[in-house]
């Protein structure tokens, strides 16, 4: 899903504070384009499959659940890592970091709603439970459609002001350090898929040269037969 990082009438973006650019928040877009798309296809793969079809259920299931478990790294290491610096370095963005703290609490508590009815379908694919499953991924994406533009439209431009490189890093090190890497690799795919050219090869240029061997020799193909997997029938979409 491909969002339109732009303010919406009413919203009021802070002050960026003067100075040059100590970080790039590009990767924030990025991620953020992957996150919208697999909730976006959420609760159609949800509804989608066989009822009493277990295997099928549990197959989506821990692809879902892998979803779930990184949103919530993302955001707990932004919570970790980023507001307090924002609130203390920038003090007139203290009221947009408040919005985004709010936003992290819906969201936990959309995860926390979804993680046992995930559990429930997988072991079961009752379509009765899958609807509420469904039901709830659904108004995540409505959450993660205001989160996520305004975090890149509001937050990020006074980061790269006031957050280092390093610190940057830091937050992003943390929350690719709480992924398994059984999954690293496939949610890579998913991140370059949801990219546009230019993008793409910029973040890529970025990976350390380990994983950018690794995503060559193995990687990619786990993407491939994943997303084959997921979506039968569909073109996968392009990662170089």
């Amino acid at each position: 899903m491909t969002m339109e990082y732009v303010s919406l009438p009413g919203e009021a973006p802070p002050p960026v504070p003067d100075g040059p650019k100590m970080c790039n928040g590009d990767d924030m877009r990025i991620l953020h384009n992957a996150f919208l798309w697999g909730y976006e296809q959420a609760p159609g793969m949800v509804r989608g499959a066989p009822a009493g079809d277990t295997a099928r259920s549990d197959f989506l299931g821990q692809w879902l659940a892998d979803l779930d478990a990184t949103l919530h790294s993302h955001h707990e290491s932004e919570d970790e890592f980023l507001w307090d610096k924002l609130e203390q370095r920038a003090p007139a963005c203290a009221l947009h970091v408040g919005q985004m703290r709010a936003h992290h609490a819906q969201v936990a508590a959309l995860l926390e709603e979804a993680s046992p009815l995930l559990a429930r379908w997988r072991a079961t694919a009752d379509p009765a439970v899958g609807e509420q499953l469904a039901d709830a991924y659904e108004r995540m994406l409505d959450v993660l459609k205001v989160h996520l533009r305004r975090e890149v439209v509001e937050v990020v431009p006074v980061a790269e002001r006031v957050v280092s490189a390093e610190e940057w890093s830091a937050m992003g090190d943390h929350s690719v350090d709480a992924i398994p890497k059984s999954r690293l690799l496939p949610q890579l795919g998913m991140l370059l898929a949801n990219s546009t050219p230019a993008e793409r090869k910029q973040f890529y240029a970025g990976l350390p040269l380990s994983v950018r061997v690794l995503w060559r020799l193995m990687g990619k193909r786990q993407y491939a037969k994943q997303y084959r997997l997921l979506f039968p029938g569909e073109p996968v979409p392009p990662t170089s």
